[in-house]
């Protein structure tokens, strides 16, 4: 009897750890602390192949229209969306759901009060992201809590600031381009408040004595007169805000890419705005710790797509046209890499289209998406051209690779699956007439992989299918 006891334990401890070990890989607790996940910008940290064939797992369906990446962390979703006179709503979805899943919690106005493109960082259960665009002047820099809860708030007042790009989230500092505001970099757990700092526990500690307090008025109110009591809303929070460590660039550059952090290197990407003439259009290398210029080099068009770096590379690409579908006819684009210590030219390649999508490194190859349809694949070492992949529609977002496989969206929202060696078409997903998406619409943001799946958002802001509804997809295995 006690033999068997002992078996049955031994069982049942081994089952426990199986489920526990099932369940820490199931959804990965890895931080996104930077653009496209990584420095690579490969749209993939944790290296689980994508699907060989596609089977659609879950559609959301929407009215806002989605130009940042989304973000996975644990098992949630992040995406940003603009909707209907440039509102914004930050999205939070389960990973594992069926058919259309639902919000877990959601941010808008009057929190929000700039449309948000920039996809948020995510360290430490700390989501920090940006606001505004082009056609705005001013932004915010948010901090929330992965509740939604916010943490901190940085205002950024001034003509064509605006914080487009991803920040990035190193130790426990923040960078974030601002475009007429140069480079940010503000301490992530520390803040100002009435003129006292702040750390993370005071900060806490505050916010939740306050919303405690919020949250007892609305009782009250609903007492006296349920039909007026108005819930409390978290801009009705302090907002204190992180100190500031440097800022490089202010009203020099335009810095609307996301900026890459590598060790104790900054690479930034700064434009030159003809209508405006202003700018600078270079890419600069900064000391992370003190925002000084280490190298720059001039470049002949402007990189939207910021900065990737592998091992000592850094490559940048370019467009001669901002990012209107309305310009492609006719634009021009580049690619070139840089050595990371010195910013010496290592190769340089035209490209027949523009590319406003970053640049994915993987394999010793950098995977390039152009508005002429076409994904080109360069040597990282020599520059030389290895293949060329036609999509028969301009790509504006960037790819995402992993698995010896390349997952890249075009402006007819269609997802190519392409073999990394060779170039290769292994699959297609047409959103517009799969039967279980059935959404026309084009992919301003590039497509990520994570835990073996594809996730994939669509925009409708402009063009043939203009202010018709969107999806967030999530495709898996057959």
């Amino acid at each position: 009897m006690q033999k068997r006891n002992c078996k049955l334990n031994a069982l049942w401890f081994f089952s426990l750890c199986t489920l526990c070990l099932c369940g820490s890989t199931l959804f990965s607790t890895e931080p996104w602390t930077t653009a496209r996940g990584n420095a690579q910008r490969t749209g993939c940290i944790d290296n689980k192949p994508g699907p060989d064939a596609p089977k659609v797992f879950w559609v959301y369906h929407s009215k806002d229209h989605f130009l940042a990446t989304p973000v996975p962390f644990e098992d949630r979703l992040y995406v940003a969306g603009v909707g209907g006179f440039n509102v914004s709503t930050l999205l939070v979805l389960p990973l594992d759901s069926k058919d259309s899943p639902q919000p877990i919690w959601s941010r808008s106005t009057p929190l929000l009060k700039l449309p948000v493109v920039s996809s948020p960082a995510i360290a430490d259960d700390k989501l920090v992201f940006g606001d505004g665009m082009h056609q705005t002047d001013g932004a915010v820099l948010h901090c929330l809590r992965k509740d939604g809860m916010p943490l901190w708030y940085l205002s950024l007042p001034g003509n064509l600031v605006h914080l487009e790009g991803a920040a990035v989230v190193a130790g426990k500092r923040v960078f974030i381009g601002g475009g007429a505001a140069g480079v940010i970099c503000v301490e992530r757990d520390r803040a100002t408040l009435d003129g006292k700092e702040l750390d993370e526990a005071a900060m806490q500690k505050i916010i939740e004595a306050k919303w405690k307090e919020l949250q007892a008025k609305y009782e009250e109110d609903k007492k006296k007169d349920p039909d007026f009591a108005v819930p409390p809303d978290p801009d009705q929070l302090p907002k204190p805000a992180p100190v500031r460590v440097w800022q490089q660039g202010a009203e020099k550059w335009h810095v609307d890419a996301p900026v890459n952090v590598v060790g104790d290197n900054v690479l930034v990407t700064s434009a030159f705005l003809e209508k405006e003439k202003v700018g600078d259009r270079a890419v600069f290398c900064l000391n992370a710790a003190t925002g000084e210029i280490r190298w720059r080099q001039a470049l002949n068009i402007n990189p939207w797509s910021g900065a990737s770096v592998v091992d000592k590379t850094v490559i940048v690409a370019g467009s001669s046209v901002n990012f209107d579908p309305a310009n492609v006819k006719g634009a021009k684009g580049e690619i070139s890499g840089f050595d990371l210590a010195t910013g010496k030219p290592l190769w340089h390649k035209d490209v027949p289209g523009g590319v406003f999508g970053s640049v994915a490194l993987a394999d010793g190859v950098a995977i390039t998406c152009a508005t002429d349809g076409k994904l080109r694949a360069y040597d990282i070492a020599s520059g030389e051209r290895r293949w060329i992949y036609d999509a028969k529609a301009a790509i504006f977002a960037p790819p995402a690779v992993v698995g010896g496989v390349i997952y890249a969206g075009d402006m007819n929202a269609v997802l190519h699956a392409i073999t990394l060696a060779d170039g290769k078409g292994k699959w297609k997903l047409d959103f517009a007439n799969d039967p279980a998406i059935k959404s026309p619409g084009s992919f301003f943001c590039g497509p990520i992989v994570h835990g073996g799946k594809i996730y994939a958002a669509t925009c409708n802001l402009d063009g043939p299918f203009a202010r018709q509804p969107t999806v967030v997809v999530c495709i898996g295995a057959k």
